[in-house]
């Protein structure tokens, strides 16, 4: 694949980056990436009806979550080869036929490959947020990646409490159907809507690929930032993956009442636009170490359990995601900043560290609950943040504050 052809060339800022184009950002991002989170919750309906056993059960999540690491290291570098509209609406397509296969799935090993391919082909969120930061003024770029986060987090957040209540008065398969509905719905809004934009950078695609090895050999901010979010994610899905096992087996809550709890956990959020801000005004060292404080903390209420019930739980829920948005969109801020024409490469490098450390969590929620319940759970979930924190304080702090 190679970009030799002569090609016309859109300048990244020709297009006004408004308030309605942000909005619309941070829907298409927030309703995109909200296809990796619809299983999270539902994975107790979902194992049984395919003739799964319920120790592989979180493998659904897993592989999702795999795919879209995969299609994060492969598909999101070409943002910076091919136009990038084009580019999201052939991932998108593909998207929808993921979710319409896994609608009329039967097979456990068929719909854990689909499962794959849903997460492979919904990184088209991945280069919405650099084709932002590229049309985004350099003054208030941190504010735009941390209201576009917002949309996608409130898509991370927002896809369990749906996928929740559907799947419990419709059954599992109607949140499949739904979901393909809306991205086409979604393809259709980028079609008309995104502006395209022709990266001048020339490479072969492999040599593009190969030049990932060589960012992350060459800047070590990207290398900190992708380890603490890496990190902080694992624990972020090591928590949301076990939570909903352990409000149906230990307090029998219904799927809409874990609907409900999900939904009090999208306060989280918040954080997001706040932390765009922060970065801005030039706070990035002293935020990032209040998000990987209040990340190591955020399992305290849930490891008084069961003694504070279900409240510790929430409690835990609304902190951990308070840090880990916090800490993301402060890491997407500095590496945007390292070098323009390499932003979906470095924005692929980061996601795709991040959603293996969230795959790496999602996998050891069944195994880690069967075997020693919530209080197990806890505390792994824990030590993720904690050894995020401890490399900051060792490493990280001094080469931040160096860089700013």
């Amino acid at each position: 694949m190679s970009s030799n052809a002569p090609t016309t060339v859109v300048p990244e800022r020709q297009v006004k980056l408004t308030r309605g184009l942000i909005a619309l950002f941070a829907f298409c991002c927030g309703a995109i990436v909200a296809n990796l989170y619809y299983s999270q919750p539902i994975t107790e309906l979902i194992a049984p009806d395919i003739h799964m056993s319920s120790g592989t059960a979180s493998l659904i999540v897993s592989l999702t979550q795999i795919g879209y690491a995969l299609g994060l290291f492969f598909l999101v570098p070409l943002g910076d080869l091919l136009e990038n509209r084009k580019l999201m609406i052939t991932t998108a397509i593909v998207s929808i036929g993921s979710l319409i296969a896994a609608t009329f799935a039967h097979h456990p090993g068929a719909f854990l490959a689909i499962s794959l391919l849903i997460g492979f082909s919904s990184v088209a969120v991945q280069i919405l947020i650099p084709l932002a930061a590229h049309l985004a003024p350099d003054e208030s770029r941190g504010k735009v990646v941390g209201t576009i986060m917002s949309g996608l987090l409130l898509g991370i957040l927002l896809s369990r409490p749906i996928s929740s209540v559907v799947a419990g008065h419709f059954g599992w398969r109607a949140i499949f159907g739904s979901a393909a509905v809306l991205m086409t719905i979604v393809t259709v809004v980028l079609a008309l809507t995104i502006p395209p934009r022709q990266p001048t950078h020339r490479a072969t695609y492999f040599t593009l690929i190969g030049s990932l090895g060589h960012l992350v050999r060459t800047m070590p901010v990207l290398r900190h930032r992708s380890l603490y979010q890496g990190l902080m994610f694992a624990s972020f899905s090591l928590f949301w993956t076990a939570i909903p096992v352990e409000l149906t087996r230990h307090y029998g809550l219904s799927q809409t009442s874990i609907g409900i709890f999900a939904l009090v956990g999208a306060i989280g959020a918040t954080s997001a636009p706040l932390a765009g801000r922060l970065a801005d005004a030039g706070h990035t060292v002293r935020a990032t170490l209040i998000a990987l404080v209040v990340g190591a903390l955020a399992y305290l209420p849930g490891l008084l359990h069961p003694a504070t019930g279900v409240i510790g739980l929430v409690v835990t829920g609304i902190v951990l995601d308070f840090a880990v948005q916090m800490n993301m969109v402060l890491g997407q801020r500095e590496i945007y900043a390292l070098h323009a024409a390499s932003r979906n490469r470095l924005n692929a490098i980061y996601m795709t560290s991040i959603f293996v450390g969230g795959a790496f969590g999602s996998a050891l929620a069944s195994p880690l609950y069967e075997r020693g319940g919530w209080q197990l759970v806890a505390c792994v979930a824990t030590a993720f943040p904690l050894i995020a924190l401890i490399h900051y304080l060792s490493a990280g702090r001094a080469l931040a504050a160096k860089t700013l």
